[in-house]
């Protein structure tokens, strides 16, 4: 039995029916049900509730022998620290009690690094905490989600234009869910391996955001433009919505770290995932950005 938190997230939704496809048993932790694809929800077994409470863990973890982990944001959490180490010191203590053998943990590249990175720094902790409990833990490291910029369509398709905190002539490392979703799906599937380990994960390209502009431009078929975004700019955009100055802290030190080079060392020995930018742009950005424009 593989357990699998957060199946209706971006890697979830694509890592459950990659594990059913395969002949594994699958059992879900989700607060609401209806969430789940039909088909999915009639082949799952399906737990009821939050993966940061103690009894809904326990129930899910009776007899699995492996667990796909990863922590939701919480933008209200005092801190990415306290909220990523309430979540894992729960898991931590029902892995041991249910004698679970292997977990995958969605983690970040960049372990190591000396200062501090908010939520990065957060998930580092994390890892330390579920590495304790001595089960086979593989964390899949990983540098910045291709999809979080789908959060940015709008200004994609009205302006020609996307922003990250990022020098426009530094390569940005990025990577595609889907192959983030092929690799928790591999190491799930043949549960052989013993140990604690990283496992950083980077897409094939070395792209700057400039360099990205152009692909977008190409596989869209009209004019995209890089708009870099300074660090003081990103913190204003965070406390105009009303976040904790810890939570503008925790976003803007995590930027901070990735323009600095926390991702580097990983960046040079990862493995790498199967889908480039222009392939994204292409299957997941451009039909995105086609069914945006017609609701538009």
């Amino acid at each position: 039995m593989i357990v699998v938190t957060t199946p209706t997230g971006q890697i979830g939704s694509a890592l459950v029916p990659a594990l059913l496809d395969r002949g594994q048993r699958v059992r879900v932790i989700v607060r609401d049900p209806s969430r789940l694809d039909q088909e999915v929800r009639e082949k799952v077994e399906v737990v009821v509730g939050s993966h940061g409470d103690p009894a809904v863990l326990d129930e899910a973890f009776a007899g699995a022998e492996g667990l796909f982990w990863l922590i939701p944001p919480d933008r209200s959490a005092p801190s990415a620290l306290e909220h990523y180490l309430a979540f894992a010191r729960a898991a931590a203590d029902a892995i041991r009690r249910q004698r679970v053998g292997h977990i995958v943990g969605v983690t970040s590249a960049g372990h190591g690094w000396s200062e501090p990175a908010g939520v990065l720094s957060a998930a580092f902790a994390m890892d330390e905490v579920l590495a304790a409990t001595g089960a086979a833990y593989r964390a899949l490291s990983l540098p910045f989600y291709l999809e979080n910029l789908l959060g940015q369509l709008d200004p994609i398709v009205r302006q020609g234009a996307f922003s990250l905190a990022s020098p426009a002539d530094q390569p940005f490392p990025a990577i595609a869910v889907a192959d983030i979703a092929q690799a928790a799906a591999d190491l799930l599937t043949d549960l052989d391996w013993e140990g604690q380990q990283n496992v950083p994960l980077f897409g094939p390209d070395r792209l700057t955001p400039d360099q990205m502009a152009d692909v977008m431009s190409r596989e869209l078929g009209k004019p995209i433009a890089f708009a870099p975004m300074t660090i003081e700019a990103l913190a204003a955009g965070i406390r105009s919505r009303g976040a904790s100055e810890r939570a503008v802290s925790d976003t803007t030190e995590m930027f901070a770290a990735q323009a600095s080079g926390i991702y580097d060392a990983d960046w040079a020995v990862a493995e790498t995932g199967a889908t480039d930018f222009a392939t994204w742009c292409r299957t997941v950005l451009k039909p995105r950005m086609e069914a945006t424009s017609v609701r538009s």
